[in-house]
């Protein structure tokens, strides 16, 4: 196990012993001496260069660790800022597609419905639910069983733009074949193939 003063340099080689006796060697990414956590980056283990492990040890179950190369200390390189209010809007928009699902989930939506949600989330910010059905801009409304033939105008909404109307009808019909093409791939569906004679 690793002492507790025991530093390791950031650039160093390393191979720790684990207490599965796995052993594990790579090049130190960083280390927290205050909780014990070494991570290391190897060769991945797929083979591709492009690519890389990354293992995270807690050396409190380590039972031995050796230094294979050491790194000479050096300052640490300066991190690119952050920009904090794309990562807001980032987290607020991931929330609120969250509480859109939950919302769908606690109205008894089916599956269907909450899948085809959010396949028109990715493509239009205004999308909310009324009871089980989708209002798209306050403009187009989806009803259960969300097929093209359940899609219309949403009539105490705002001026239905035709162009809304259409869209969200393709978008709709394109989910249906998608999802129908996914069942067959899947095994769910049977595709026959016939010979052809001539």
């Amino acid at each position: 196990m690793a002492e507790s003063n025991e530093v390791f340099n950031i650039g160093s080689s390393v191979s720790c012993k684990t207490c599965f006796e796995e052993e594990l060697q790579g090049e130190v990414l960083a280390f927290d001496p205050h909780v014990k956590l070494l991570t290391l980056k190897a060769a991945a283990t797929n083979g591709r260069p492009s690519l890389c492990d990354i293992h995270m040890v807690n050396l409190s179950y380590v039972s031995q660790v050796r230094v294979l190369r050491e790194a000479a200390a050096s300052p640490l390189p300066t991190l690119p800022s952050l920009n904090l209010s794309k990562l807001s809007t980032r987290a607020k928009r991931s929330i609120d597609e969250k509480q859109r699902l939950i919302e769908a989930m606690q109205s008894g939506v089916s599956p269907v419905g909450q899948k085809l949600f959010l396949t028109i989330c990715k493509t239009i910010e205004e999308v909310k639910w009324t009871g089980p059905n989708i209002v798209v801009m306050g403009q187009v409304l989806i009803a259960p069983p969300y097929l093209l033939e359940n899609v219309r105008e949403q009539k105490d909404g705002k001026e239905v733009n035709g162009k809304t109307l259409s869209y969200i009808k393709k978008v709709v019909e394109k989910f249906h074949k998608d999802q129908q093409s996914l069942s067959l791939n899947n095994g769910t569906g049977v595709a026959e193939v016939h010979p052809v004679s001539q």
